[in-house]
């Protein structure tokens, strides 16, 4: 009896975050080592799920980095990068869609249904859901940068809610691999970071969840900030002065997601068995919080 009520108090101290949240959009970066440890990977599954029939409606976009970069070397290619994007050419374009597409996509549509959920998979490409521009990549040079051309590497121009509409209205949970169509209908590799954001924009979504392998954002002497406000954020990426690295792109990506409406950014832990639910069910959460103002 004692277990049993100590299960109905946890529930109902859920219950004021399932109201807050019914009906709302979150969208979440799967990625790091919760894609590759088993355990977390079905954790996340049944996040994911939980999620869906409390009536919050979770759209995940994956990465995919590691898998490739092991694909790659398989077939005796190298994996270079300027400035963190991968170089993509033709052959690593095709790579990067069997990869992303092919085989992490359809692994991860498989596990949510196996969890109890109904997810469909997709990549930008379909519907053209997902229009993107090609970029270019920049070289440090003696007199300041000059641009380099890194290949079929793109970024967000625009995003068609419709289909992702379509399918959440329906109930489905949709699982998105991040590469879109550029101008002329080619597949462009787009960092998932940032397609998380701009799909968390274009969705108004109330939340945008990154997973990562670290505790959260961390200042000078590695302790966790535990929410950081918008403008802090941009002081943060202008002067570099406590991020760094890959932590970049990320507030890059939350700040953006801001601009575009997105209540709140969450970069958490997902070597954390169930860090999602820890996130949205608990008053504290876990990880940093980055919003406009702090609730």
């Amino acid at each position: 009896m004692k277990e049993a009520k100590t299960k109905v108090k946890t529930l109902l101290e859920c219950l004021p975050y399932i109201k807050s949240f019914y009906g709302k959009t979150v969208v979440i970066k799967y990625g790091g080592h919760a894609m590759v440890d088993e355990e977390l990977q079905n954790a996340f599954a049944e996040d994911i799920v939980l999620l869906r029939y409390v009536g919050i409606k979770p759209i995940v976009v994956h990465g995919g980095g590691p898998q490739i970069d092991d694909l790659m070397e398989r077939l005796g290619k190298k994996s270079t990068f300027v400035e963190g994007m991968r170089i993509t050419d033709e052959d690593t374009m095709d790579i990067v869609e069997m990869v992303l597409g092919g085989k992490i996509n359809t692994d991860i549509v498989s596990l949510i249904n196996k969890h109890g959920g109904r997810a469909i998979g997709l990549s930008g490409k379909d519907a053209n859901f997902i229009k993107a521009e090609r970029i270019y990549g920049r070289k440090k040079i003696k007199d300041g940068y000059e641009d380099i051309d890194i290949g079929l590497v793109g970024e967000v121009e625009e995003v068609d809610v419709s289909i992702l509409n379509a399918i959440l209205d329906n109930g489905f949970i949709p699982v998105i691999a991040p590469y879109g169509t550029g101008e002329n209908g080619e597949s462009l590799n787009i960092n998932a970071d940032l397609v998380a954001g701009n799909i968390a924009s274009a969705m108004t979504a109330e939340k945008l969840i990154l997973l990562t392998d670290t505790e959260g954002v961390l200042d000078r002497n590695g302790k966790l900030l535990s929410f950081i406000k918008y403008e802090d954020a941009v002081n943060m990426v202008e002067k570099k002065d406590i991020i760094s690295g890959g932590m970049i792109p990320k507030i890059k990506c939350c700040i953006d997601a801001l601009k575009g409406d997105v209540h709140s950014c969450h970069i958490i832990d997902g070597r954390v068995e169930h860090s999602i639910l820890l996130e949205i069910f608990t008053q504290k959460g876990i990880g940093t919080k980055i919003a406009m103002e702090e609730d």
